[in-house]
């Protein structure tokens, strides 16, 4: 993956992407990225890894988790969330853009352009492209969604040692067999989106 993309939007970009859009329980977490064009190969020849950059969801966990200890390192980024209230308050789509604007409000750069994965453009100060397969096709937006995953990841695995029942640091919150199966014996807790099936279904 490369910065084709990136270069035809001007030289400061900024990639976003968010996880945790379809999960049964959590928030909904997002990063902003600005990556320094003219630093990549010195960061290529020091962490040759860096090159498997690609959406977090085609590449392993050991991959994953490997490529976010080298990138929190050498490059900007700022994390943005919103909580399972907002989600069930505003719906899915309004509590992610949300999230995507306070991950570039904490990234402090004024950007020339910002790159968002998906169709939905958040509301930030600054020239926004959406581009569908987004995290397949900027390398900015890749990285992105490797820390908003490994950031997402690790929240839900310290859920999970109050909610030890529902798996949470396997599942993350996804409706696994495991996780449904357990919401239908154990009830729903606080972090739960009741609005989302199949949760809607069982409480009422």
């Amino acid at each position: 993956m490369n910065f084709d993309i990136e270069k035809k939007f001007g030289e400061i970009i900024v990639g976003i992407d968010e996880v945790g859009r379809g999960t049964l329980a959590g928030p909904v977490v997002a990063v902003a990225v600005y990556i320094k064009r003219s630093l990549w190969k010195n960061f290529l020849e020091k962490y040759p890894d860096i090159i498997k950059i690609n959406d977090s969801k085609k590449i392993s966990k050991k991959v994953r988790e490997k490529l976010y200890k080298i990138l929190i390192k050498i490059i900007n980024f700022g994390i943005g969330a919103a909580s399972v209230k907002e989600i069930e308050e505003k719906n899915i789509l309004q509590a992610s853009l949300i999230a995507m604007e306070r991950a570039y409000s904490s990234l402090k750069i004024d950007a020339d352009f910002v790159l968002v994965d998906g169709i939905y453009k958040p509301k930030i100060k600054a020239k926004v492209e959406a581009i569908k397969n987004g995290d397949n096709k900027s390398i900015s937006i890749a990285s992105a969604s490797i820390i908003a995953k490994v950031v997402r990841d690790n929240l839900m695995k310290k859920l999970s040692y109050k909610y030890p029942n529902f798996f949470w640091h396997k599942n993350s919150g996804y409706g696994t067999k495991i996780h449904i199966n357990k919401i239908k014996l154990l009830g729903i807790t606080p972090h739960h989106r009741k609005s989302f099936k199949p949760i809607i279904k069982m409480i009422r």
